[in-house]
């Protein structure tokens, strides 16, 4: 099954409503949920796609899918760069954003606004560089939105996506299922009362693309030099790719 037909609550109605009412009912409960599902390593991940974007010295980031702000954040304070613009569909996401945001008296420099990562609002060749953490399997229509990010990137900007991915080893996998398909939606259903929210998650994780077929969409979608960095054992995937 493919990752655009995969929807938090039924198979009818459009995925990206659906998306925006789930991380809207999971808002408060969703750094607490990162942190627990991934042991923390989360942190991590974004630190090395941090240093990986930083290579390029990017003036001005574009971070779509900003969520409640972590990676935003974590570009601004390691790289600083002249600004940061993050985009999400969700207003409960953004609002968590804005409060962490102001709390670092970043508001001068660091911005999120409400909007679609299909139908981005901004100009072309916008921004040095365009990231994603862990948002692209919640795309409608993954190549559109990637066509989308190589449009607002200027001529030499560097697009860079973390993903959550399946390991390719059967003994981590096994573990793996394990924790993803039972005691994640489990826990994830306790804490933020959402069910099908920590449902979709490991489904959608299995149904987007991986590896060479994500490099593939993203070369289809006009970037060059395409990359992918794996860590912890394949259970995440960084993508980099340049205009």
């Amino acid at each position: 099954m493919e990752v655009e037909s995969i929807k938090p609550y039924s198979s009818e109605g459009g995925k990206a409503k659906q998306v925006e009412e789930m991380f809207d009912s999971i808002a408060p409960a969703y750094d607490f949920m990162n942190r627990a599902m991934t042991l923390g390593i989360d942190r991590w991940w974004r630190r090395v796609a941090v240093r990986m974007v930083g290579k390029s010295h990017p003036n001005c980031i574009l971070d779509v899918a900003t969520g409640t702000g972590d990676f935003a954040i974590d570009l601004y304070r390691k790289l600083q760069p002249e600004a940061v613009v993050g985009i999400d569909l969700s207003q409960g996401m953004l609002d968590v954003a804005r409060e962490k945001i102001a709390r670092r008296g970043l508001q001068n420099v660091l911005t999120v606004q409400q909007g679609d990562c299909l139908a981005l609002p901004f100009e072309d060749k916008s921004f040095d560089a365009v990231t994603v953490a862990f948002g692209v399997r919640n795309f409608e229509h993954l190549l559109q939105g990637y066509e989308q990010m190589h449009r607002v990137l200027r001529s030499g900007g560097v697009l860079c996506v973390v993903e959550l991915s399946t390991p390719r080893n059967r003994f981590v996998r096994w573990f793996y299922d394990l924790y993803t398909l039972h005691i994640i939606p489990w826990f994830g259903a306790l804490k933020s009362g959402d069910k099908s929210a920590y449902r979709y998650l490991p489904q959608s994780i299995a149904a987007v693309p991986q590896g060479d077929d994500m490099l593939a969409i993203m070369r289809k979608a006009g970037f060059k030099n395409c990359q992918v960095k794996r860590l912890t054992f394949g259970t995440c995937s960084i993508y980099l790719g340049e205009k």
